[in-house]
């Protein structure tokens, strides 16, 4: 590796961190009462409130590669939530830290970032709470690190069944393997894939397909999402013409979409993430076959990484649209919004509500880790940023719907929004 690229490595995190720091002001000397996460790792402590912070919500997300501008546009729905709460949490005055789980080499999330950055929460008596991550692969790295200290987790963006649920999209051993000491520290504010697989399938039916060929990206949420889709689309009557993962490293998929091709599948799921080659991918299943229809799970939620061949693709993403959202939502869209200069990406929304979640569970946790954990489970929100939802005792929300969203150009346009009955989530 050229020191040029090592240098470039090692400082588009802090560049990108600052630029969320500085757009949420100055950034105040606040560590007289608290320990900062290292620089490696995390931009500095964001905090605007009087004095100094007790304690620090770190935030864990890949802040480079692909899909940078929607998770530092969520980091900073985060301290938008944040401030909108006085920098508080009860009686409790919080600083924020935005730390990075990807690395410049693999232009997403980093299995070693990961648990580096799970072991530098747990060790760092000044962090109450994290908030992520944003990969459901990262995440089954870190809640166990977590879980041992009883350090709170809260995630706006995983949508693995098996972080949280057995049952269609889970492996042997799940959940229960991520928690160590059998008492459960992780919730998420997102509705898990046991919806958004069936969900998606049910667009597919709808659209007048009889046959679908199912891709995954081999990775833990990407395998796991296409599982759910492909048994809700059997169960729906839809052919499976083929099931299959694919090499993220290919430098062409034209043999995959000439096979794809010869199925007669009218359209094809691409269950995964976008950072995983995903653009490519879909270039050379459109290059074959032009009339097939795209359609993607929330790992191609980011519209500027998906570029031009997403156009006319669909997309679907948990909740309701933001457009849609009332109450303290739409308050969020507008505020959010202005200070971003666009309507705010889907995900922003719940990496807002999660900062929310967070600061609830720290008012009632009396400043110790464990009550913190303890708080997130059995949680009412009412008039939330997503509206109303529950969190039940696996640290899953009651809001299952999912949007299903059309690409055009750099936006996401929603086309109808589905709640898939009990029959195609089991």
């Amino acid at each position: 590796m050229s020191k040029k690229f090592s240098l470039l490595a090692l400082g588009v995190a802090a560049a990108v961190i600052a630029a969320v720091a500085g757009h949420a002001g100055t950034a105040r000397s606040a560590t007289a009462s608290v320990t900062p996460l290292p620089s490696s790792s995390c931009g500095p402590v964001v905090y605007k409130g009087s004095g100094s912070p007790d304690f620090i919500v770190a935030s864990d997300l890949p802040l480079q590669g692909a899909i940078r501008k929607q998770t530092v546009q969520v980091s900073r729905a985060e301290i938008w939530a944040l401030a909108n709460a006085g920098w508080k949490a009860g009686s409790y005055k919080i600083g924020y830290q935005s730390c990075d789980d990807s690395t410049a080499q693999t232009g997403g999330w980093d299995t070693a970032k990961c648990a580096t950055n799970a072991h530098l929460y747990a060790n760092n008596r000044s962090v109450i709470g994290v908030l992520g991550t944003f990969n459901s692969g990262c995440a089954k790295i870190e809640i166990p690190v977590l879980n041992r200290d009883g350090l709170a987790m809260v995630s706006p963006a995983n949508t693995s069944p098996g972080i949280t649920t057995t049952g269609p999209g889970a492996t042997p051993g799940e959940p229960n393997k991520y928690y160590p000491t059998g008492v459960r520290n992780y919730a998420r504010v997102v509705a898990n894939d046991q919806f958004q697989g069936p969900a998606d399938a049910m667009f597919t039916k709808s659209l007048g397909v009889k046959k679908v060929y199912v891709l995954n990206d081999k990775q833990t949420y990407g395998y796991g999402v296409a599982l759910t889709y492909k048994n809700a689309a059997i169960k729906l009557g839809l052919k499976v013409t083929g099931f299959q993962g694919w090499d993220a490293k290919a430098s062409s998929y034209e043999a995959l979409a000439t096979q794809i091709k010869k199925t007669g599948a009218q359209a094809v799921f691409l269950g995964g993430i976008v950072c995983n080659n995903g653009a490519k991918l879909m270039q050379d299943i459109k290059s074959v076959d032009p009339s097939i229809k795209l359609q993607m799970p929330d790992g191609f939620s980011d519209p500027n990484a998906n570029g031009a061949v997403g156009n006319g693709a669909y997309i679907s993403v948990a909740g309701q649209p933001p457009t849609k959202l009332t109450g303290a939502g739409a308050t969020f869209v507008k505020s959010f919004g202005k200070q971003i200069g666009t309507t705010p990406n889907p995900y922003a929304a719940y990496g807002a509500e999660a900062m929310d979640v967070m600061l609830g569970a720290v008012a009632k946790g009396g400043g110790q880790r464990s009550t913190t954990s303890k708080s997130l489970f059995g949680l009412t929100v009412t008039n939330g940023i997503l509206g109303n939802f529950t969190i039940n005792s696996q640290g899953d929300t009651s809001g299952t719907s999912i949007t299903i969203y059309k690409q055009a150009g750099k936006a996401l346009i929603p086309v109808t929004t589905l709640v898939p009955p009990a029959s195609l989530v089991k």
